[in-house]
């Protein structure tokens, strides 16, 4: 079927689409080999059918060659690895003592590169996949004879770095280190893996290698700089695009409106979802479905099967995202890569370039918060010669309301940059230390990241480094430092069984006290489980299978200090600030709602201990005299906050549960009516500083999108949000769109930029309870 006749069908009376745009197809151009790939080589890639490669291909791998920092970043199924393999299987079949390190972002998609890489025959080439699950016999083996390691930055920083001495046949001969994936590397865990690499050059230099960088990364704005923040050198981007793509339609759908005591209400986001997974199954078109969360692409699996009935398709569809096990996880890829499956729910688990090619088309519930994803998953359909469809539905909040109803910010918009800060104390501190104990810290070490002289200096105050005569900085420390590159945390939580103690999953700790609480509904591959205990100490829940007539919602209560301002907008009755701030969340309680009316049962008290966050925040306030009309002043700014925090992944590299927010009619530091959004990482991870800079891009588009909302008092799609800790009260669309206005027009007038070194603020704080 066409993509037309396709959309035909799954259209529905009262929704459907609302912005319908065709991606032309682009014919195929070729390149001829560069002179420096041998004949062994050709002959190897010709024989699993490349016989030629394209323009950008041997432009990227040319760079590499000659011993330069690259980066290309071209679009999905563009051959992004032959750019990277070419210098390393010529390397291989010239018997040269080189070897390449391979880190990709997941253990799925360093298993599946090994896979293609096998296909080729070039002699000399040694591959070997070592990660958490490779014995460690086998690791032996891949340190003493494997020239392509294929590892991933989580294995390199536990455990290469710290046994360095045990990998120096391959540091020493190290010649290029392959970053695949890299746009991935964003925020706090970008900063993790920017320093992890820079240990492992620093190492490789102390062992006498030089090894070159190649990455492959998505779209993305500026990704030369973005390969030079991760390793502290200059680097060459190749971004012209010679691969051919048979174009795809790609519809933005809004779900059907119903009126619900005169409010219009949108259907379940999940539900639709569902609803084309089955539809189009049904007709045998391969379909990925890209779900934003772990819960709801089970609810969208199972509730397509249920759909299905008793078609045998029904049988073809599958949940997939992390926390599973390995083996299942690799049960799943090999039925999709083979076409046992046809439909699949996933998280962004199958975002990244995992080949599965022969996909027909692909769902999004919910635009992914960030350009560069929204086109990395609309490009796993339309791989072969067949055009691809992508439905993007939009959920109900107010960035996806606003996205379907103003496609230029999807379709005339540059992809974003990667933002990362590996000068963030909270994430260098920890590196400084694993850096000295692997090898003593020179002054040079630290030349190249701000800031970071003066926490190596705190750490000697803390009696963790030792400063020695030459500028030396030594591990003195008792115990290696733990630090985790995901997270700030323990590694994770287990969830097994209660009875027979079988692993079901694992989840982030700081996600643990929302998601599998006592008394949480958690859902894994369709099957419920109701939680029994969770015990934050041994990092372990314990779960039994039920089937409870209703679902759990976590509350939380947000106390938030500012720390320090750093910077200051003073623009009349209206003042916007960015500085440090300290967040304390604790989730007190949760909800049973029944099914399917969502009509609460009752509330369930908890004692979790609270969660401590430093962050960087984004302020506003206004002066209450020149709001003299306004009814609800504390609605108006929980309203202004819910939707301001909705809205930001459309100029930030984020999305809304990487950000949270506070309001208070009068905060104890400001003495006004205040605004807060603030990252949701330690130490901040550039959202709120983004939203600084594009304060009126960010606040304007936050008006726009609750004044062109069809509801009276306000609704998910414009000011609710699904992460309340006050249950969505008070809010005022209204007063939220005055203040907003006032906000914006003070823009117009003088305006007067302050920088700060410190602030000094008061110790006490009684605030609205915050959202996060």
């Amino acid at each position: 079927m066409s993509a037309d006749q396709l959309i035909a069908a799954l259209d529905s009376e009262d929704g459907g689409v609302r912005h319908l745009r065709r991606l032309p197809a682009r014919a195929s151009v070729r390149a001829a080999w560069p002179e420096w790939v041998p004949d062994e080589v050709r002959k190897a890639l010709g024989d699993t059918g490349i016989t030629l490669p394209w323009p950008h291909q041997a432009e990227a791998a040319t760079h590499a060659f000659e011993g330069r920092d690259t980066v290309i970043a071209t679009g999905t199924a563009s051959g992004k690895s032959l750019a990277y393999l070419l210098p390393l299987l010529t390397e291989a079949a010239a018997d040269g003592p080189g070897r390449t390190l391979y880190l990709a972002p997941t253990k799925a998609l360093a298993a599946d590169q090994a896979r293609a890489v096998a296909e080729f025959d070039v002699p000399g080439l040694i591959p070997a996949i070592v990660d958490g699950d490779t014995p460690f016999e086998h690791r032996q083996w891949a340190q003493r004879f494997a020239n392509l390691v294929l590892s991933n930055p989580d294995l390199l920083h536990h455990s290469l770095l710290p046994r360095h001495r045990m990998w120096r046949s391959l540091l020493k001969d190290l010649k290029y280190v392959v970053v695949d994936e890299c746009h991935v590397y964003r925020g706090v865990f970008g900063a993790h893996v920017a320093l992890t690499l820079r240990r492992l050059l620093r190492l490789a230099a102390h062992y006498g290698a030089s090894p070159v960088v190649i990455a492959a990364s998505a779209t993305a704005a500026d990704p030369a700089a973005s390969l030079s923040v991760l390793t502290g050198r200059p680097a060459t981007a190749v971004t012209v695009d010679s691969s051919p793509s048979p174009g795809a339609t790609v519809a933005l759908w809004e779900p059907v409106t119903y009126e619900v005591e005169g409010e219009p209400q949108q259907a379940s986001t999940l539900s639709e979802t569902a609803r084309m997974l089955a539809q189009l199954v049904r007709r045998g078109v391969r379909t990925l479905a890209f779900v934003p969360s772990r819960r709801g692409a089970e609810i969208v699996a199972a509730e397509a099967k249920s759909r299905l009935g008793a078609d045998p398709s029904a049988g073809r569809i599958a949940a997939y995202r992390a926390g599973y096990l390995r083996e299942h996880r690799r049960d799943l890829e090999a039925d999709l890569r083979e076409g046992r499956l046809l439909g699949v729910a996933t998280t962004n688990a199958l975002e990244l370039g995992i080949d599965v090619t022969g996909l027909d088309a692909v769902l999004l519930c919910g635009y992914p918060g960030r350009l560069a994803s929204f086109w990395q998953q609309i490009g796993r359909a339309g791989r072969g010669d067949t055009e691809a469809l992508a439905v993007m539905l939009a959920k109900d909040d107010p960035l996806d309301t606003f996205l379907v109803h103003h496609p230029e910010a999807i379709f005339d918009r540059p992809v974003e940059a990667s933002v990362c800060d590996p000068s963030n104390p909270y994430v260098l501190a920890g590196h400084l230390c694993l850096a000295a104990e692997e090898l003593p810290l020179k002054e040079s070490d630290l030349a190249s990241i701000p800031g970071s002289r003066a926490v190596a200096d705190e750490l000697c105050e803390q009696k963790l480094l030792r400063k020695r005569a030459g500028g030396r900085y030594y591990w003195i420390g008792s115990e290696r430092p733990e630090v985790t590159l995901r997270g700030s945390g323990p590694m994770g939580v287990d969830i097994a069984e209660t009875s027979t103690g079988r692993l079901i999953g694992t989840i982030d700790a700081a996600a643990s006290h929302r998601l599998v609480h006592r008394g949480a509904i958690y859902l894994h591959q369709g099957e419920s489980y109701l939680v029994d205990d969770l015990d934050l100490e041994e990092g372990l829940a314990l779960v039994h299978a039920a089937k409870p007539p209703w679902t759990t919602s976590s509350q939380e209560i947000t106390h938030l200090e500012i720390l320090a301002e750093r910077e200051r907008l003073e623009m009349g009755d209206v003042t916007l600030s960015l500085g440090e701030v300290e967040v304390t969340s604790c989730v007190i309680s949760y909800q049973r709602r029944r099914l399917p009316s969502g009509e609460v049962i009752d509330t369930q008290q908890l004692d979790l201990p609270p969660q401590t966050l430093r962050t960087v925040a984004v302020w506003w306030t206004v002066d209450p005299e020149s709001l003299d009309g306004l009814k609800d002043l504390a609605g108006s700014l929980h309203a202004a906050e819910h939707a301001s925090i909705g809205l930001l992944p459309l100029i930030a590299t984020c999305d809304r549960w990487d950000i949270g927010g506070l309001s208070t009619a009068a905060h104890m530091d400001t003495e006004l009516p205040t605004v807060f959004v603030y990252d949701g990482h330690p130490g901040g991870a550039g959202f709120a500083e983004q939203a600084f800079r594009k304060w009126t891009d960010w606040l304007g588009a936050t008006r726009e999108a609750i004044a062109g909302c069809d509801c009276t008092s306000g609704c998910p799609s414009c000011i609710q949000s699904p992460k309340c800790g006050n249950g969505n009260e008070p809010l005022s669309k209204p007063g939220a769109l005055t203040l907003l206005k006032k906000v914006l027009a003070a823009a117009e007038g003088p305006v007067t930029a302050k920088s700060f070194a410190d602030k000094p603020v008061k110790e006490e704080d009684d605030l609205w309870p915050g959202d996060f």
